[in-house]
């Protein structure tokens, strides 16, 4: 589960860098990055709910 806190946290940095390289700049480019982690952050996050759920039952 730590492994997965942390994935997530790097995909975030990496999502919050290329946000704002899009607003501040206008890059089309870093736009298209974000937008991609924003689709891994998803499925990350669902992942932890269900560890997270799992790991309340026992």
């Amino acid at each position: 589960m730590k492994k997965l806190v942390e994935n997530i946290q790097s995909t975030f940095e990496s999502f919050q860098t290329d946000a704002s390289a899009q607003l501040e700049n206008g890059n089309k480019a870093a736009g298209t990055r974000a937008r991609k982690s924003s689709l891994e952050l998803e499925k990350l996050l669902k992942e932890f709910r269900k560890v997270s759920v799992a790991e309340s039952k026992k």
